[in-house]
């Protein structure tokens, strides 16, 4: 654009650093760490307006920083950015950006279902709805960016952002995760991808602990969901990860960060560095001798804005330059990238006026109505013996047990408000309404006698109070158990950012506590409120009905209520394999022949409960899979299966659709999820669902290194899970080796289409 041009010719290299960087503002420094190594690499207290005197890129987290009304915020942004646009000599205002993984991280925000439940959902329609009114809210106050999604592949369940993550599968992942971005942006908003690529598969599950993985993992699993967001979302920005991959730190390495993000798929966005990861690459990492380094290998590998400060792309930046140790035309190259995107969202605009949003409800009814419906949607019933539907329980005497019934922070993941920012602020209320199961429970209960008892906390491991629960259970005629994580950042919880898992045992003295709960016999319902899933086989045995839960959101109660009431059908189904143990990770469903059992070792790494199970209170018959016999290796492959309920009341089925590689010139997944559709279904009713399978979804990288579709069998196969195969078809793939162009259709089309009636 001609106006960034003009800029760019008229910028002081002091005024192009400028908006290279972000400023973070008002950050509690005591108690208040909320990024990695925040305590140490946060300088000291600076005044904005000294700070900003040659201009400024970036405002850090404006409102997601401390608990700070949203009116009076609004007002002291646009103060802020008319400050920039009459005190700086070019006038550029700023872009403001914040926290939105599950909701805008501010005060009095509505707080959503974690990425785990968008996963369990199987709904990205929904998930787009939700990131819309997200988009919509942030725009109302002034900000321009969200750090958001996380499109990072679930590789091993004691890591810790497990809960920021939706799907252990690459293909679920770029559906939701692309539907979500769509839905930001559809606002004006910017989408941030988050993390490229590979800090999901880190070494025994630890945050930020070096990636091993080979060219063919990254290429065929981790990319993928990057690559369908950019090239059919069109995301905005992308953050880097925080690993380094076969030892060259993400943050340095310009074959991802140029070469595939730009060169292959076309990114014209920003690439933001991760908070501090461009100081990490001195202090963590020790490839950079200096910050002067470390700013020097991440411009050029191809970071464009340091935040969430400038620690390396200032002064030392500045000095590489006149020094000549980068050249200018890299700054450049950035500073365009930066500027057009500013251009794009109005702020070099004559008529730029920022104006504070006034009154506003950031947690209005249509926001909580969207909340509620994606909690309904993402519960999963693992186990059920016939004791759920629980109706309205008239008469009954229910125990309430376990550390989460009556806790409100058990709804949230560390991404929210509430667990990330209110806990160093004590005392200030969480501004949202959000009742704890305990109330749900009453409300949705009320013709039974609830009594209630904590047995033990989280992950205190108090044993005292245990015996009094067992008790309370033994006298009663159900018991409803509910256990599970709490969510926070390094070491602050259970599950969340730097809270990483050594076993997958339930946190604390929970086990005893269920173990209790059992031995006496009374019908006992499990609710599991965690971040990751945990191996619990003997819930799974013993337990009358166990529910997962993924930290559900402000309106999470009430939705795992009216599920053991039965108001609400189950239809979520599991985004992560459920272990069998801790000594099955790291685990992916889409593992080799190699990757399952067998004679040649002890350990079974098969989970209890496959990916995609979950169970409903009705019941779904499947026929005719239909499947072309042939298709190119260039082409598509078409197929359909009839699916009918064949029970008594109305419920969704999760039509799944995988598919598996007969033989190939390198090991390949036993199966792969290509395509699935939520079918609502009235008792009797069918419908016709239709896959339109691109070729390109069977993919890999061959022995030469390039991406090929071979010619050859593939199976597809209709499944209520990847463990429970109903039918499958086999279909040849003719034609010569296909090259992948990147040109290619990435994502199935899928169409439903009523059937007959019973």
């Amino acid at each position: 654009m001609e106006r960034v041009e003009e800029l760019l010719a008229d910028m002081s290299l002091d005024e192009k650093l400028a908006q290279l960087v972000g400023v973070w503002l008002n950050v509690n420094r005591e108690e208040g760490v909320v990024a990695p190594l925040q305590d140490s690499m946060q300088g000291e207290d600076v005044e904005f307006e000294a700070f900003a005197r040659h201009g400024l890129g970036q405002i850090t987290r404006h409102y997601g920083t401390r608990p700070v009304d949203p009116e009076w915020a609004s007002t002291a942004l646009a103060a802020r950015q008319r400050w920039l646009r009459d005190h700086t000599r070019l006038g550029i205002p700023a872009l403001a950006h914040e926290e939105c993984l599950t909701g805008l991280a501010a005060w009095r925000a509505t707080t959503y279902p974690v990425p785990p439940a968008w996963g369990a959902s199987f709904d990205p329609e929904l998930v787009e709805l939700m990131g819309a009114r997200i988009g919509a809210s942030m725009r109302t106050l002034g900000v321009h960016q969200g750090l958001a999604p996380v499109l990072d592949v679930i590789r091993d369940q004691r890591w810790g952002r497990v809960e920021e993550c939706i799907s252990e599968d690459p293909y679920e992942v770029a559906t939701i995760g692309a539907a979500y971005v769509r839905g930001v942006q559809s606002t004006g908003m910017i989408a941030t991808l988050k993390h490229f690529v590979g800090y999901s598969n880190s070494r025994a599950g630890r945050n930020l602990a070096p990636v091993h993985a080979g060219a063919r993992e990254v290429a065929d699993t981790l990319l993928f969901p990057f690559e369908v967001a950019v090239k059919d979302a069109r995301a905005g920005s992308v953050m880097n990860s925080y690993a380094e991959i076969d030892g060259i730190p993400i943050a340095a390495d310009p074959y991802y960060l140029t070469r595939i993000l730009r060169d292959e798929w076309g990114f014209e966005g920003t690439v933001v560095a991760d908070y501090f990861a461009v100081a990490f690459l001195h202090t963590l990492h020790a490839v950079a001798s200096g910050a002067e380094d470390a700013a020097v290998q991440a411009l050029t590998a191809g970071i464009d804005v340091e935040l969430p400060t400038g620690v390396a792309y200032l002064e030392p930046l500045k000095q590489a330059v006149t020094e000549g140790r980068i050249d200018e035309a890299l700054v450049d190259r950035a500073l365009r990238r930066v500027l057009l995107q500013k251009a794009r969202l109005g702020l070099l605009d004559d008529g730029y006026e920022p104006e504070p949003s006034g009154p506003v409800d950031l947690d209005d009814p249509e926001s909580r109505d969207l909340a509620r419906r994606l909690a309904e949607e993402s519960i999963v019933l693992l186990t059920n013996d016939g004791v759920l539907p629980l109706g309205d329980a008239a008469g009954k005497t229910v125990a309430v047990i376990g550390p989460n019934a009556d806790s409100v922070t058990a709804l949230f993941g560390c991404y929210s408000f509430v667990n990330h920012v209110l806990p160093h602020f004590p005392g200030v209320e969480s501004g949202i309404a959000a009742p704890t199961l305990l109330d749900a429970l009453r409300e949705e209960l009320p013709g039974a006698t609830i009594q209630v008892a904590r047995g033990t906390g989280v992950d205190d491991g108090d044993r005292t109070g245990i015996a009094a629960a067992a008790r309370l259970a033994e006298e009663s005629d159900l018991a409803i158990l509910v256990l599970g994580d709490r969510s926070g950042l390094f070491g602050r919880g259970t599950s969340g950012e730097g809270c990483d898992a050594e076993s997958l045992d339930l946190p604390g003295a929970q086990q005893e506590l269920a173990d209790a709960v059992l031995a006496t016999g009374t019908p006992t319902v499990v609710v599991l409120m965690t971040g990751r899933a945990y191996a619990v086989p003997g819930l799974l045995r013993d337990a009358a009905a166990v529910v997962q839960a993924y930290f559900p959101g402000e309106e999470g109660a009430g939705a795992i209520a009216r599920v053991l009431t039965g108001a609400v059908n189950p239809s979520g189904r599991l985004p992560m394999s459920m272990p069998r143990s801790t000594a099955g990770q790291p685990y992916s469903y889409l593992h080799p022949r190699l990757g399952a059992a067998g004679s040649v070792s002890n350990i079974d790494p098969a989970p209890a409960l496959g990916f995609g199970h979950g169970l409903s209170y009705t019941s779904f018959a499947y026929e005719d899979l239909s499947v072309a016999a042939t298709a190119g290796t260039a082409g598509s492959i078409r197929c359909s299966v009839m699916v009918r309920n064949t029970g008594e009341r109305a419920g969704v089925e999760v039509v799944q659709l995988y598919a598996s590689d007969k033989v190939a010139s390198v090991t390949r997944p036993l199966a792969q999820l290509v395509g699935y559709a939520r079918v609502e279904l009235a008792p009797g009713e069918s419908a016709k669902v239709g896959f339109d399978v691109p070729a390109r979804l069977l993919a890999f990288t061959g022995r030469d290194g390039r991406r090929v579709v071979e010619p050859g069998e593939i199976g597809l196969s209709v499944r209520r899970s990847v463990a429970e195969p109903i039918a499958e078809q086999s279909v040849e793939l003719t034609g010569p080796l296909y090259e992948i162009s990147g040109s290619e259709r990435r994502l199935t089309a899928v169409s439903v289409e009523p059937g007959k009636d019973d």
